[in-house]
């Protein structure tokens, strides 16, 4: 890639914006929404024509996160379509039936969130308010925890998913846990935020590649394995835009 392609493409939103394309392709294809990351009752009036409309600005929004011209636009979208998820869709579940499951989910979603949103703070600079960078922050660490929570809560489970190769499945259960609550706690109180950040991508990016990748491979009807590969990539992609959340906000670039 030369430089002038490094200014137009923006490289941070680039994981973010792939996830989010992914999910809105397979929106798009199967008429539907997106499981149980976006349990919208088949009862809704017109489930179809609005998984179609989510669909279509799942991709929109994805593609304009990739390019500086137009990442503050898309990084809105986004962040403003995948909170109404968190908050609509996820919310009241936690709050009717609170549990880890349901704590989980509302976590996943609002962890791709709080990745557009502080996108959004990054780029937009003195235009955005300034509660929104450290707020995302904050949020995206209570996310973190929960992951690691969850992988200790439900390790037979978490060992499970974990690739016939590699040896000692429960240890890397209570081991990603253990390292998503400490890159959780630094992000959430603001302490080596970019190591952690970085850190907590590079894993997630790595239960991509080893993990949901080679299911897919293994499955490629399958809509289900398509769509926890997206959604873990979107995570990812939240991540890598979180250790810059500790970052001075200046003018910002997204015109």
């Amino acid at each position: 890639m030369n430089r002038r392609q490094s200014r137009v493409i923006d490289l941070d939103g680039v994981p973010l914006g792939i996830g989010a394309i992914g999910l809105g392709v397979l929106g798009l294809v199967s008429h539907d929404f997106a499981f149980q990351w976006q349990p919208v009752p088949a009862s809704w009036p017109g489930h179809a024509a609005l998984a179609i409309v989510s669909a279509v600005v799942l991709i929109l929004g994805g593609a304009a996160i990739l390019t500086r011209r137009t990442v503050l636009a898309g990084a809105g979208a986004l962040a403003f379509w995948f909170g109404l998820w968190a908050v609509m869709l996820h919310l009241p579940v936690v709050v009717g039936a609170p549990s880890v499951a349901s704590l989980l989910g509302l976590a996943e979603i609002g962890a791709i969130a709080m990745g557009a949103a502080q996108l959004l703070a990054l780029r937009g600079g003195r235009r955005v308010p300034g509660w929104v960078q450290p707020g995302s922050r904050i949020v995206f660490g209570l996310c973190a925890i929960v992951f690691g929570v969850s992988h200790f809560v439900y390790a037979e489970f978490t060992a499970a998913m974990v690739p016939g190769w590699i040896p000692g499945h429960l240890f890397w259960a209570y081991a990603t846990g253990a390292c998503h609550v400490a890159a959780g706690v630094a992000i959430l109180a603001g302490v080596r935020v970019w190591l952690a950040g970085t850190l907590l991508a590079a894993m997630a990016g790595g239960f991509v590649l080893l993990l949901h990748l080679p299911r897919v491979v293994a499955t490629p009807s399958s809509r289900m394995e398509w769509t926890m590969m997206f959604v873990a990539l979107s995570i990812a992609g939240a991540a890598w835009v979180m250790r810059l959340s500790t970052k001075p906000v200046r003018g910002g670039f997204g015109r």
